[in-house]
């Protein structure tokens, strides 16, 4: 059963320009080491970032709690696997008090746009 589902469109100039503003300080704020390091490999980091930020975001409204802290919501890709969450502290109990027990993530982007998809499902 859906217990949650999230939807973010992301601008990605307006996050370049964010980021290049803020640099740093805002990748360590937003961002967990490995997303981070993940966006270093890839060829167009803004991209990479952008649409884990939509991730976050998605997830966020998905579990229902807009407060949650960015890096608490996790982004995970491993080689070419699909991407996957990882939910720590505040979003981990959120999911938790809605008995999610699986969460699926879609990523998409281009140089203009990114958006990004999160379901949450309860049951057995």
């Amino acid at each position: 059963m859906i217990v949650g589902v999230g939807v973010e469109l992301i601008d990605v100039v307006r996050f370049g320009a964010a980021l290049d503003r803020f640099g740093d300080r805002l990748r360590q704020r937003v961002f967990s080491e490995h997303e981070r390091a993940f966006a270093r490999g890839r060829r167009v980091d803004v991209q990479s970032l952008a649409v884990r930020f939509a991730a976050k975001l998605a997830a966020r409204r998905a579990l229902g709690r807009p407060g949650i802290a960015f890096r608490e919501v996790e982004v995970v890709r491993h080689g070419d696997d699909a991407p996957t969450l990882v939910l720590h502290g505040e979003a981990e109990r959120a999911a938790r008090e809605l008995g999610v027990t699986r969460t699926s993530v879609s990523l998409t982007h281009d140089s203009t746009w990114c958006a990004s998809h999160v379901v949450l499902e309860a049951g057995p």
